[in-house]
């Protein structure tokens, strides 16, 4: 119950403009508008008024679900699976669609659609066209896993330079939330003034 409104103090605090969202989490950075005006009609202009900003594909990947009895998070890729638990899960999912053609329809087959909107999220290509280069679904979800796999890469090896030395993180650690608190506290300061808090 307390995360909508952790997250939408988050943003304000700092003066954030654009919150770069995925479509699901829409409502969100709504709930962190409609805060932001109630307040600065309220009391004074304290708050800046945050917009979203969405990806041009796969704004929405909705979790694929693999056969029955696989458990809940088969089909959630995290940021630091190893490539084979990646492959793994992407091949896994059941795009509908039986056989034939690969077709950009996301009314229709919208599993197809989200394989083709990750893919051109990761390759920069456009979900349509790439959908023409497939005859088939398992190579389309072949090339699906071997992008996210090599798209993740660079993630998973940074992790582990940074997870070998855990005394540089814990320096970045500190002077992060240094410069975190420098950066929200008038904002916070100007807040509690607004509403009496502070003289």
């Amino acid at each position: 119950m307390t995360y909508p409104a952790l997250r939408a103090a988050d943003v304000l605090a700092y003066g954030t403009q654009e919150v770069p969202v995925g479509a699901d989490q829409a409502q969100q950075v709504e709930l962190t508008r409609e805060l932001a005006v109630r307040f600065n009609q309220r009391y004074r202009e304290v708050f800046v008024v945050p917009r979203a900003t969405y990806p041009e594909v796969a704004a929405r990947v909705r979790e694929k679900r693999g056969k029955p009895g696989q458990g809940r998070m088969s089909g959630v890729v995290c940021l630091l699976d190893e490539p084979e638990v990646v492959r793994k899960k992407v091949m896994r999912a059941v795009p509908e669609g039986g056989s034939g053609a690969v077709e950009y329809e996301r009314g229709v087959r919208p599993g197809v659609a989200e394989l083709l909107e990750v893919l051109a999220a990761f390759s920069g290509g456009e979900p349509e066209r790439l959908a023409e280069g497939y005859s088939s679904y398992g190579a389309l979800q072949s090339d699906v896993a071997e992008a996210v796999v090599e798209g993740l890469r660079p993630v998973r090896e940074r992790h582990a330079a940074l997870a070998a030395d855990w005394e540089y993180v814990d320096a970045v650690l500190r002077a992060g939330a240094e410069r975190a608190w420098g950066l929200a506290r008038p904002r916070v300061d100007a807040a509690y003034r607004a509403v009496g808090l502070m003289a």
